[in-house]
C-alpha cells in the first residue's frame, strides 16, 4: 500500500508527522551506500535526477578522515593568498595538503567543479561578524558537496616593515571584517581603516610597497611569510572569534551513525500564514536541533505579484532557506523529517550530510 501524502488540514498549526515506522518501510529510505549520491546529486523533488551510475563514486565518511589524517596529498583550494586565515583553516582541515590560493571564492568553487583541485576550504560564517553571504549564494549555484567542516580561531595582528613603530602609523590596512573586529582598538590607536580583499593581501602590499605610514591587520603567519614585523598581537576586541569553514568536495560523503553528523539543506516554501513554522515543526516534532537557519532572496525571482485586490503591485519577496540540523542522513528520523518537509517545499535539495567538528578551538 502506497505511503498517504500529508496534507495540511487548515485549522492546523502543522501537518500531522507520519507514522515513522511505515514511512520508513513504503519509501525504503535506508539509503544504501550508493544510493545516497543520488539525494545529494539531485533535489529531493527534481524529476530528472541523474543516472545512478554517471555519478561519481561517494566518499566514505572513513575515507574522508583517512584523507585527513594519512592520505596522498590533496590538492585544496581556498580563497586568498599565502598567509591568509583560510590557509591555516585548509591545513587544519587537511594536514598533509597542498594549498591552492585563489583570487574569490567563485575560483575555488571553479576549480573542484573542473578538476583542477581535490576540495576546497571555503569560509560560511564567524562567531563575531555573521554568515558569509557570498558562500551562500555559490552553493546553491555549484553542484558541490559538503563533506566536512572545520572551526579555526582568529588571532588578528597589527603588523608593519621593520623599522616602523606604532606612532609611525596614521592607516592600517585589512579586509572589513577583521577591521570591524577591531574597530575599538584601532580607534583607540587614531588609525585610519583602509578595506581590502583579504588580509593576507593587506600584508603583501605593505611589504612589497615597503609602506611606512600604514600598517597591515592579518594573522602572524601572513608576518612571516612576509617579512613584517609584529607591533601588537590579539588585537581583536573580543577574544572569542571563530570562522565555520566547509570542506567541499565533488562526490558527497555517506553519512554514518559512527559519531555526531550534521546535515545542510536548503529549500523554499510557498507564502502563506505560518507555512515556515511549518517547516521547522518537522525538525521539532522529531527532536531534531537546529544549528543555523538563514535566508537568502531566490534570485531568479525576487518578487511575487500579488492577487488582483492589489492592483498587480508586488506584495511578497521569495526566499531560500538554509538550515544546518544535528542529525545524520543515515538516521531514519532525519530521513522522515525530509519527507515531510518535501510535502509542502517547493524546492529541498540536501547541500551534505557530514561530521561535526567538535573540537575545541
Amino acid at each position: 500500500m502506497a505511503a498517504s501524502r500529508i496534507i495540511s488540514h487548515p485549522h492546523r498549526p502543522f501537518p500531522p508527522p507520519p507514522s515513522e515506522t511505515h514511512a520508513h518501510s513504503s519509501i525504503n529510505l535506508n539509503f544504501k551506500r550508493c544510493r545516497f549520491a543520488c539525494v545529494l546529486r539531485a533535489s529531493l523533488n527534481d524529476k530528472g535526477a541523474a543516472d545512478l551510475f554517471a555519478l561519481p563514486r561517494p566518499l566514505t565518511s572513513t575515507q574522508l578522515s583517512d584523507s585527513v589524517s594519512d592520505g596522498p596529498r590533496l590538492q585544496v583550494a581556498y580563497q586568498g593568498v599565502p598567509g591568509a586565515y583560510s590557509e591555516s583553516a585548509a591545513q587544519k582541515a587537511y594536514p598533509n595538503c597542498e594549498a591552492v590560493p585563489c583570487p574569490q571564492f567563485e575560483n575555488a568553487f571553479q576549480k573542484v567543479e573542473r578538476w583542477l583541485v581535490d576540495r576546497a576550504v571555503l569560509p560560511i560564517e564567524n562567531s563575531l561578524g555573521g554568515s558569509i553571504h557570498r558562500n551562500y549564494d555559490l552553493l546553491l549555484r555549484h553542484r558541490l558537496h559538503i563533506v566536512g567542516e572545520v572551526k579555526y580561531a582568529v588571532h588578528h595582528c597589527l603588523m608593519a616593515n621593520h623599522g616602523v613603530e606604532l606612532e609611525d602609523l596614521k592607516r592600517v590596512l585589512s579586509h572589513p571584517q577583521a577591521l570591524a573586529q577591531c574597530e575599538h582598538t584601532l580607534t583607540k590607536w587614531g588609525l585610519v581603516r583602509e578595506a581590502v580583499d583579504d588580509t593576507a593581501g593587506a600584508a603583501q602590499y605593505i611589504a612589497m610597497h615597503e609602506v611606512k605610514d600604514a600598517g597591515a591587520v592579518a594573522s602572524s603567519a601572513a608576518a612571516e611569510i612576509y617579512g613584517l614585523n609584529i607591533l601588537a598581537q590579539d588585537i581583536q576586541d573580543d577574544c572569542d572569534n571563530v570562522t565555520r569553514f566547509l570542506m567541499l568536495a565533488r562526490e558527497p560523503i555517506i553519512p554514518g551513525t559512527d559519531r555526531p553528523f550534521k546535515t545542510s539543506i536548503v529549500f523554499s516554501l510557498e507564502e502563506g500564514p505560518g507555512i515556515l513554522f511549518k517547516a521547522l515543526a518537522v525538525f521539532a516534532l522529531r527532536q531534531i536541533n537546529l544549528s543555523k537557519i538563514e535566508s537568502r532572496p531566490l534570485r531568479n525571482s525576487p518578487l511575487r505579484m500579488a492577487d488582483d485586490n492589489s492592483n498587480g503591485s508586488p506584495k511578497y519577496f521569495d526566499y531560500l532557506f538554509y538550515v544546518d540540523f544535528e542529525a545524520s542522513m543515515a538516521d531514519p528520523t532525519a530521513q522522515n523529517a525530509l519527507r515531510h518537509l518535501n510535502e509542502f517545499a517547493t524546492f529541498l535539495r540536501v547541500l551534505g550530510s557530514y561530521p561535526m567538528d567538535t573540537s575545541t578551538v
